[in-house]
C-alpha cells in the first residue's frame, strides 16, 4: 500500500513540477510552483534549498525500488541544481548547503551519483570551517550574520557526522542542546542573536527533526549514552506539543511547506536507526514510526486527486485545497526566507513534504514498525 502511494507521490510531483533547466539536456530541476509563473517556469526563480530536498526525495524512491531511470534522474537534478546555482556549489546561507550536503551524500553513497563528489568536498569545508569559536560555537544563518540557528546548525552537523566529522558534529549537538533546548518544554528554539544573546523562540517543526536526526546520528555513530537520552526527551516533546491524535499538526507553504515533512524524514531515522534494546529505546522507535504512519494516513485521506494524481494539503489534518491559478505565488522576504503562496498546495514544498511523508511511511511499514 504505502509503495503505490509513495510512487503516486513521486509521478504527481515529477508531472507537474519538474522540467529540463533551460532546455538542456540531461538535466531536471522543479518548477517552484504549480500552476506556474513565467519566472518559475524559465527558472528565473527556484530556490536552492527546495531542490536539495528534491534530491532527497527522488534518492528516497530510489532507494525504495531501484531502476535506472529512477538514478538517471537524481544525476539530471544534480547537474541542474549546478548550473542553476550559476557560481558553483555554494552560495551565502549555510542551511542551504547543509541540506545539499545531506542530499548529495546519501545520493553518493546510496545511488552511486559521480557528480556528487566535488559538491561534498566544496560544502564540507564550508560548513566545518563556519564554527565559530570566539562565539561559544555553533554557526551563523548565513556568511556574516550575527544569527546562529538550529535550522543551519541542525542540518550541517548532520552532514559532517556523515562524512566523518563526528567530534564536529558532536559540539554542534552539545551546543544547540546548552543554548537552544527550552528548559520548559523541551522543545528546540530557533535560534539566538551573537554575541548579544538575544534568543528568538518561534518553534519549528523542522528544528525538532533535524535535532533529532543528529542526535540519532550521533547514537549510531558514536554509542554515547547522552544521545539516546536527548532522542527520548525530545521525541516526547514532539509528540506532546507538535502532534494531535499522533498527526503533526500545522503546516504552511512556502519554506515552511518543508518544515513538517524534514521532520516526520528524521522521525523515521529515529524508528529505523535509533540503537539499543532498553525499553525506553524500543519504545521511542515504536512511538516515532507511530507518528510518520498516522501523519501519513491523514495526508493520503486529506488529499485532493488532481487528473488521478494526489495533491497533498499544506496541513495533513485538513483537506488539501486547489490553487486554480499562479496568482498569489509566494515571493522572497526581506529576510530572505520565501512566503507562502495564497494557496500553499500551489508550493513545491508543499508537494515536496507529501512525497517526503510517503516515502518514510513505507520506510518504517517494510520494516515492520
Amino acid at each position: 500500500m504505502w509503495s503505490q502511494r509513495a510512487d503516486a507521490a513521486e509521478s504527481a510531483l515529477l508531472s507537474r513540477h519538474l522540467r529540463p533547466l533551460w532546455c538542456l539536456p540531461g538535466t531536471s530541476l522543479g518548477v517552484v510552483g504549480w500552476p506556474a509563473t513565467r519566472r518559475e517556469r524559465f527558472f528565473l526563480t527556484w530556490h536552492y534549498w527546495w531542490q536539495a530536498h528534491l534530491i532527497d526525495c527522488a534518492t528516497d524512491a530510489a532507494t525504495r525500488a531501484p531502476t535506472p531511470a529512477r538514478r538517471k534522474r537524481i544525476a539530471a537534478i544534480i547537474r541542474a541544481h549546478r548550473i542553476r546555482n550559476i557560481t558553483g556549489w555554494t552560495n551565502r546561507y549555510y542551511d542551504d548547503m547543509a541540506w545539499l550536503a545531506i542530499a548529495l551524500e546519501r545520493a553518493e553513497r546510496t545511488q552511486g551519483a559521480e557528480l556528487a563528489r566535488g559538491g561534498l568536498i566544496q560544502l564540507e569545508r564550508q560548513l566545518y570551517d563556519a564554527w565559530a569559536p570566539e562565539q561559544g560555537g555553533g554557526i551563523p544563518w548565513r556568511v556574516g550574520s550575527d544569527y546562529f540557528n538550529a535550522p543551519a546548525n541542525g542540518p550541517a552537523a548532520i552532514a559532517l557526522a556523515r562524512l566523518g566529522r563526528y567530534d564536529r558534529a558532536a559540539e554542534m549537538a552539545d551546543w544547540i542542546d546548552t543554548v537552544l533546548r527550552d528548559r520548559e518544554t523541551g522543545l528546540i528554539l530557533d535560534g539566538i542573536h551573537l554575541p548579544s544573546g538575544q534568543v528568538e523562540r518561534p518553534v519549528f517543526s523542522y528544528c525538532q527533526g533535524v535535532v533529532l536526526g543528529l542526535e540519532t546520528e550521533l547514537a549510531v555513530r558514536t554509542g554515547a549514552r547522552e544521545h539516546l537520552d536527548r532522542v527520548h526527551r525530545l521525541l516526547g516533546a514532539v509528540e506532546e506539543y507538535l502532534t494531535d491524535n499522533l498527526v503533526v499538526t500545522g503546516g504552511g507553504g512556502g519554506d515552511g511547506g518543508l518544515f513538517n515533512g524534514i521532520l516526520i524524514r528524521y522521525l523515521a531515522t529515529v524508528a529505523l536507526r535509533l540503537p539499543g534494546e532498553q525499553r525506553e529505546q524500543v519504545s521511542d522507535r515504536h512511538i516515532a514510526a507511530a507518528i510518520v504512519r498516522a501523519s501519513a494516513t491523514a495526508a493520503w485521506s486529506n488529499r485532493l486527486e488532481v487528473e488521478a494524481e494526489p495533491l497533498f494539503g499544506h496541513d495533513w489534518g485538513r483537506p488539501a485545497r486547489l490553487p486554480g491559478s499562479s496568482t498569489g505565488a509566494g515571493r522572497f522576504t526581506e529576510g530572505g526566507s520565501v512566503s507562502p503562496s495564497k494557496v500553499p498546495e500551489r508550493d513545491m514544498s508543499v508537494q515536496l513534504s507529501g512525497w517526503m511523508l510517503m516515502e518514510a511511511a513505507y520506510a518504517v511499514s517494510a520494516a515492520g514498525l
